[in-house]
């Protein structure tokens, strides 16, 4: 992994600035998405683990930035409310992250892509998962360990998370902090689980630092679009590219 970093071209490190840039500012307008963008499209011209390591560093500190954006009182509230979605999906994540370096990329790919693409499908049709308040004791767990080991294999828990959301229909603001918590929490549990498997190293964390100046710019933007949209506009934002990411990754999947 170090020597495949040394070797990058100005052109590639460029092209890894500017996915980052498109991936933060959907982040910034519809509150998730930043993974699966840079893994998809970073993965389109470098390998699953090098999108994996690039993505890092960025992806903690832009959550950061959202679960902060309404102060830390609002930010420990989400974490208390969301507390078995956070603590089930830690410990999934920590699991699967371990499996990186004995699956293929192209089955990576797969695993992520397909139903990615099934939920967007599902709900831009007219499909609509809803929990009651009832349910929510029993769902969150299983959607967190779902969450945490899909996370964990690919940097990327945010269908899930957003299913699960939009299933117990909270409102847009609380949506956007509560996922800026848990993607920020789930993005360190991600770097120390990925410390111990060799992604995250000396090599690759200057790079994955350098993102920080795209990424930044890219969630200022979004932030701008974000404050703009009403609710059935920001979900059906959130589907979209949902779908756009899901089928990249599918294609990736065959292709590779």
């Amino acid at each position: 992994m170090g020597q495949l970093f040394a070797e990058l071209s100005w052109l590639t490190i460029g092209m890894a600035a500017g996915v980052t840039f498109a991936a933060a500012f959907v982040k910034g307008a519809v509150g998730f998405g930043m993974p699966t963008i840079m893994i998809s499209g970073i993965g389109s011209f470098l390998s699953v683990e090098a999108a994996l390591a690039i993505l890092i560093v960025p992806t903690v500190l832009t959550n950061a930035a959202q679960a902060l954006r309404e102060g830390w009182r609002a930010a420990w509230e989400s974490i208390i409310l969301y507390r078995k979605f956070l603590l089930v999906g830690f410990v999934f994540l920590v699991l699967s992250a371990q499996l990186v370096l004995f699956l293929s990329s192209q089955v990576l790919f797969l695993l992520i892509g397909i139903p990615i693409s099934l939920f967007a499908f599902s709900q831009l049709i007219g499909w609509r998962l809803h929990l009651r308040p009832d349910q929510r004791d029993r769902a969150e767990p299983i959607v967190g360990a779902v969450a945490g080991f899909v996370g964990g294999l690919s940097g990327v828990w945010g269908p899930p998370t957003v299913a699960y959301l939009t299933a117990i229909d909270a409102p847009k603001r609380e949506q956007v902090r509560v996922q800026g918590v848990i993607y920020g929490l789930g993005a360190i549990a991600l770097m120390l689980a990925h410390i111990r498997t060799g992604i995250v190293s000396v090599e690759t964390v200057p790079l994955s630092t350098t993102m920080l100046i795209p990424a930044f710019i890219g969630l200022w933007f979004g932030f701008q679009v974000q404050d703009r949209l009403d609710q059935e506009k920001f979900r059906r934002a959130t589907l979209f590219v949902l779908v756009i990411a899901g089928l990249n990754l599918i294609r990736r999947g065959i292709m590779s």
